[in-house]
C-alpha cells in the first residue's frame, strides 16, 4: 500500500524517572511536536528504549499518546522484536489501543534467513488491519532486509513501506527501484535525509525532530516541493546538529539534547549511560548554532 506516511515523524525519546515514565514531560513533549508542524509520532521505537521497559510500561505510554493525542496527530507505535508471536501480541494491542500505523523492526540477535523476515512480516501484516512498516537497521539487529526481500515484503496488502537506516545508499535506490509502485521509502537515518527524500521518499523518521520538529518539517517540505535549493541550506545547517546528536549510541545524545532545551528528559537506562562531558559541551555548541536556548 501507499500513501500512509508523507512529511516528517519524530522517533519520540520516553523520558524516564527514577520511577518510571516522566508522563508530564511526555505530554509537554507531544505538544512541542504538534506545535512544530510534524506529521506523525513514532512511540516506542529504538529512540524510546522499549528493550529497557516493561510490557505495562509499554501499555501505559501507548494508552497515554492515545490519550493525548489520538486525532491530532498520526499515532505509530513500535512492536517488533525478536519473538515472531510477542511481536504478533504487541500489534494487536497496539492496534486496540488505538494506533494508526506499526513500526516494526527486524529480529534482532536470532539472525533470521531472508525467507525468515518475509514470514515474520507476513505475520504482523496478519495481526492487524492497520499500515504496517518495516524498520531495516543493520548495524542494531545484524539483519539487513535485502531489495530483492523488500520487494517480497512489499506485496503483503497493509505493508506501508520501509524505514531505511542501513545507512548503504546504493541499497536504498535500489530497494527504491523494486517497492516504487508497491508502498513508500522513508528515511531512517538522519544525516541521509535529504537524499533518501530525492530519490522518492515519501517522509523520515528522524531522531532530531524531537530537537527542532520545525527545521525537519521544513527540509522534508522543501525536497517533496522540489526546492532542492533552499533543502540543501536547511540541511547545512541542521548536519552539525545531526552530527551531535549521534556522538554516542543513539538515544544518549538527543536525550541530554532535550534535556538542555528545558524538558525533563532523565537519563537513559542501563546498559546505556549519560553523555560524556566532552560530547555534552559539542552538543550545547550544535545547539547555539541552531539559534536553540541553551538552559542547563
Amino acid at each position: 500500500m501507499r500513501g500512509f506516511l508523507r512529511g516528517s515523524a519524530t522517533a519520540m525519546i520516553t523520558p524516564f524517572t527514577e520511577d518510571g515514565i516522566n508522563f508530564d514531560c511526555f505530554e509537554r513533549m507531544i505538544e512541542y511536536q504538534i506545535e512544530g508542524g510534524t506529521d506523525a509520532l513514532v512511540v516506542l521505537g529504538t529512540t524510546g528504549e522499549p528493550a529497557t521497559m516493561t510490557d505495562k510500561e509499554k501499555e501505559a505510554l501507548m494508552r497515554f499518546a492515545v490519550q493525548k493525542a489520538k486525532g491530532r496527530i498520526k499515532l505509530i507505535f513500535g512492536t517488533g522484536g525478536n519473538n515472531t508471536q510477542r511481536a504478533v501480541e504487541m500489534t494487536r494491542l497496539a492496534t486496540d489501543i488505538g494506533a494508526d500505523g506499526i513500526l516494526a523492526v527486524t529480529p534482532y540477535y536470532n539472525k533470521c534467513t531472508q525467507n525468515g523476515l518475509i514470514e515474520y512480516y507476513k505475520a504482523v501484516c496478519g495481526a492487524t488491519p492497520l499500515p504496517v512498516i518495516c524498520y531495516n537497521v543493520p548495524g542494531r539487529t545484524g539483519v539487513n532486509i535485502l531489495p530483492a526481500t523488500m520487494e517480497k515484503i512489499a506485496d503483503i496488502p497493509n505493508m506501508a513501506g520501509i524505514k531505511e537506516a542501513s545507512g548503504n545508499m546504493q541499497q536504498v535506490m535500489e530497494t527504491a527501484r523494486r517497492i516504487r509502485c508497491k508502498c513508500d521509502l522513508y528515511s531512517g537515518e538522519d544525516a541521509l535525509n535529504l537524499p533518501i527524500l530525492a530519490a522518492g521518499g515519501t517522509a523520515v523518521i528522524s531522531v532530531v525532530a524531537n530537537v527542532v520538529p520545525k527545521q525537519v518539517k521544513w527540509l522534508t517540505e522543501e525536497v517533496l516541493d522540489g526546492r532542492l535549493d533552499l533543502a540543501n541550506g536547511t540541511n547545512d545547517v541542521l548536519l552539525p546538529l545531526i552530527h551531535a546528536c549521534f556522538l554516542e549510541v543513539n538515544p544518549i545524545p538527543v536525550k541530554a539534547a532535550m534535556n538542555i532545551l528545558g524538558f525533563d528528559a532523565g537519563i537513559p537506562r542501563p546498559p546505556l549511560t549519560p553523555i560524556e562531558p566532552e560530547h555534552l559541551s559539542q552538543l550545547k555548541a550544535a545547539l547555539s548554532e541552531n539559534y536553540l536556548e541553551v538552559t542547563a
